[in-house]
């Protein structure tokens, strides 16, 4: 579960329910595959999750991508991809604030989330297949 960089929301597994994302991940590969999971959550899970992109949710991808751990077992929300990484990046480092942040973080189209941080948390997922991904 360690990754070699840091994530949106910390280490862990990372899936997202939009297809068209899931591709997309999956055609960073040589062979690229989308597996399918069914998820069901458990009760007694820490879940943490953002609904929108909010204050709280730009705080918590600084943190994280900053190396701090937290005590979530799942985190589910937008992910910051490459049309505002940067924009999270300059936030970070003070170039940007937080007001001009939100002013240059508009999605063109939406993204989604879910990061299974803990072992514990892993065994809400259950693996259905896959699909080979064809240009």
């Amino acid at each position: 579960m360690k990754g070699q960089f840091t994530k949106d929301f910390g280490e862990g597994f990372y899936c997202t329910e939009l297809k068209k994302q899931a591709i997309k991940w999956a055609k960073r590969y040589e062979t690229p595959v989308v597996n399918l999971y069914d998820y069901q959550a458990n009760s007694s899970l820490n879940i943490l999750f953002f609904k929108e992109m909010t204050d709280e949710w730009l705080d918590f991808i600084a943190a994280c991508r900053s190396g701090q751990p937290h005590t979530y077992d799942i985190v589910i929300g937008a992910m910051a991809n490459d049309q505002i990484y940067n924009y999270v990046a300059d936030f970070m480092n003070g170039i940007l604030t937080r007001e001009q942040f939100w002013i240059l973080a508009k999605f063109k189209y939406p993204t989604h989330q879910i990061n299974f941080c803990t072992p514990e948390a892993l065994k809400c997922i259950t693996f259905k297949g896959y699909e080979e991904i064809k240009e």
